[in-house]
């Protein structure tokens, strides 16, 4: 009885190194997906803080725009606010289309100063965009010329970000349900070459918990062998598509990625100890007979 086993422990060790590999894969498929959406996430987020917004002045008085420059810059929602004279808007305009036109006809600079301003992406939108106008304009009307952002630019982006937003989720949720019912399969497919030996216990008088923790506590090693593989591995394809694409670093945000790693590391020793303590209840509820 205690040949037998013996035999089966021996067994059976192989097919935990099967399972750490396939629960490795499928963690990094996982990991793979969590930051392609962080990335998609960050690089909207970049892209709507790249939206400037204008404030066109109807004054040059200098206490008057150092007023209105100080309460807009103590807002939440605004960052590198800027006060632009003509010749700043001059140097903007040339950058951005051409001054040679109007130049050539008119002997003066008939650009706006300014107070120029860019949102924090959670404010660019139809609706709060819209909320900072009506405060500004209403706190600042006898300075405010008038607001200006590019409309049709936001709306789109924020219609488009939310499509996309909802198929990736869509995508994820099925991809997550693979990723949990593949781990699953994995664990389960590796306890059932132990049945034998967890029936043999139970035989000669093992308890349940007692069969239960030792496996129980294996199972907690493997997913942290799992995970730290699948991390090992994503943080050198990660470290590759940073020397790829550069831009990739500039949107990093190290928190969430720490929250990424944190995220598997947690799915696969939560799985498997699940899995496994689930396989060894069902086998200890078996005949002997149903085993084979």
């Amino acid at each position: 009885m205690a040949q037998f086993g013996k035999a089966s422990s021996k067994r059976s060790k192989p097919s935990y190194i099967y399972s750490i590999v396939g629960v490795a894969l499928v963690l990094l498929i996982m990991g793979i997906l969590g930051w392609i959406f962080l990335n998609f996430n960050a690089a909207g987020n970049s892209f709507k803080e790249d939206i400037r917004i204008s404030a066109y002045l109807r004054t040059t008085n200098q206490d008057s725009i150092n007023q209105m420059q100080t309460y807009i810059a103590a807002q939440p929602y605004a960052k590198n606010v800027q006060y632009v004279t003509k010749e700043g808007a001059k140097t903007i305009w040339s950058k951005e289309g051409s001054s040679e036109d109007w130049a050539k006809i008119l002997d003066y600079n008939p650009l706006p100063e300014s107070i120029d301003f860019y949102a924090q992406s959670d404010y660019v939108n139809r609706d709060s965009l819209q909320k900072i106008s009506t405060d500004i304009i209403g706190r600042f009307g006898n300075i405010v010329e008038e607001l200006q952002y590019p409309q049709l630019l936001v709306n789109n982006l924020n219609e488009r970000s939310s499509k996309l937003g909802l198929i990736f989720i869509v995508v994820a949720v099925i991809l997550c349900t693979i990723v949990i019912v593949s781990i699953d399969n994995t664990i389960r497919l590796a306890m059932f070459s132990n049945r034998f030996l967890i029936k043999t216990m139970q035989m000669v008088g093992a308890t349940r918990g007692f069969i239960a923790r030792p496996m129980d506590l294996r199972a907690v090693i493997n997913g942290l062998i799992s995970s730290g593989i699948a991390i090992l591995i994503l943080f050198i394809l990660i470290g590759w598509a940073e020397d790829q694409f550069p831009q990739l670093s500039a949107i990093r945000n190290t928190k969430l990625t720490l929250i990424l790693f944190g995220g598997m590391i947690l799915t696969g020793v939560c799985i498997s100890v699940f899995s496994t303590h689930r396989s060894v209840i069902k086998y200890l509820k078996m005949s002997l007979d149903d085993l084979y």
